[in-house]
């Protein structure tokens, strides 16, 4: 079954893992208001479904995404400005939400990169937990071209990946750079000629492990990365007691004394 959401979206879910693809292949798979909603609605959609193990998030056509469609967001300026308003509580507004959703998705996220992956479309990619990219993927850190920088959760994700005079070559240039050299400068975690491969033999190897256990561990380290020793000890402790609680545990550690396959439930719960 496929679903559609702002008729930008796909999500088809095969196997226990969810297909979340751009669909907007006539516009390279741009960035307007439907696409953004679009894609936080399949994250939302994801997010409920526990028998979702990860995620593959890629792109139709020609590209995987070159960016913000200035031409069509600059036409509708009340919702660009309530595009940078935040809303109670939340600490993202509907710009950064549309990279960080993924981030935050108690599964694995993995980005299939190949045509053009730019702005926009970069920091999408970067808030997913793998990138696989093929070697002549084009990418950029391309705000500057417009006079802007990177305000889509780039300045976590950047720092994650590379040292600070890295990111800020790339954001102050906006040069380009494609899949190999991006890999040299781990800003991509495999390269390939059938990168969607890759993610799927990725998924499969993820697909064998608990889900409480995958999912905790996504949580263990963007809880951890940046803390104090003290607090990250912390909370590698409490979810490590989260996780002896439940029934995917104790399947693992029964089918491994047994040394048997282990078969496992949907997540109990997110982490």
């Amino acid at each position: 079954m496929t679903q559609t959401f702002k008729k930008r979206v796909t999500l088809e879910k095969k196997n226990s893992i969810a297909y979340v693809t751009l669909s907007r292949a006539d516009k390279y798979n741009g960035l307007d208001f439907d696409m953004m909603e679009g894609l936080i609605e399949a994250s939302k959609a994801v997010r409920k479904d526990r028998d979702i193990r990860v995620v593959i998030l890629q792109g139709d056509g020609k590209a995987f995404c070159a960016g913000l469609d200035f031409g069509t967001v600059m036409k509708q300026p009340l919702k660009l400005i309530k595009g940078f308003t935040k809303y109670g509580i939340k600490k993202t507004n509907l710009f950064q939400e549309v990279c960080w959703c993924w981030r935050e998705l108690p599964v694995p996220v993995i980005a299939v990169l190949h045509g053009y992956c730019y702005g926009g479309g970069m920091q999408i990619a970067l808030a997913a937990d793998f990138r696989m990219a093929t070697p002549d993927c084009e990418m950029s850190i391309m705000e500057i071209k417009w006079g802007l920088i990177p305000d889509m959760t780039g300045t976590v994700t950047l720092r994650e990946l590379v040292p600070m005079d890295v990111a800020k070559e790339l954001t102050m240039t906006g040069r380009l750079f494609n899949g190999d050299e991006a890999k040299a400068m781990n800003l991509v975690t495999r390269v390939s000629a059938t990168p969607l491969e890759e993610a799927e033999k990725l998924a499969e190897a993820i697909k064998t492990r608990s889900p409480d256990g995958i999912s905790a561990g996504k949580a263990l380290f963007q809880q951890t990365w940046t803390v104090p020793e003290a607090q990250a000890f912390d909370i590698e402790s409490k979810l490590q007691f989260k996780l002896m609680r439940g029934k995917n545990y104790r399947r693992a550690l029964q089918a491994g004394q047994k040394k048997e396959a282990p078969t496992f439930l949907p997540r109990e719960r997110d982490y």
